[in-house]
């Protein structure tokens, strides 16, 4: 963060409020592709959500919308797990020692 407080000029402005408005937390947890692209969508559907509440508490959206929008994110997400974390992987290939 701190290269972005001292980048001058409009492209360190841009990439200041792009890191501001999309922040993405570090993965922290088992490293498979699949774990790290659940995260990934996870990380999504939360900042979607807080947009979508933001836009609700503002009046800006009735809160049935507000409600349908989220519920189909949440469809999303929870195909996504299906796909990603539940489904039944194939056991890795046995590879030569080295």
């Amino acid at each position: 963060m701190c290269e972005l407080l001292v980048s001058s000029g409009q492209d360190g402005k841009e990439k200041f409020k792009e890191k501001f408005l999309y922040a993405r937390g570090s993965y922290r947890g088992e490293f498979t592709p699949e774990h790290l692209a659940f995260n990934a969508n996870l990380q999504e559907f939360a900042h979607r959500v807080a947009l979508i509440c933001g836009l609700e508490i503002n009046g800006k959206l009735s809160p049935e919308a507000a409600y349908q929008q989220i519920r189909d994110l949440w469809h999303q997400l929870d195909r996504s797990k299906q796909a990603l974390i539940d489904a039944e992987r194939p056991p890795a290939p046995d590879l030569p020692p080295e």
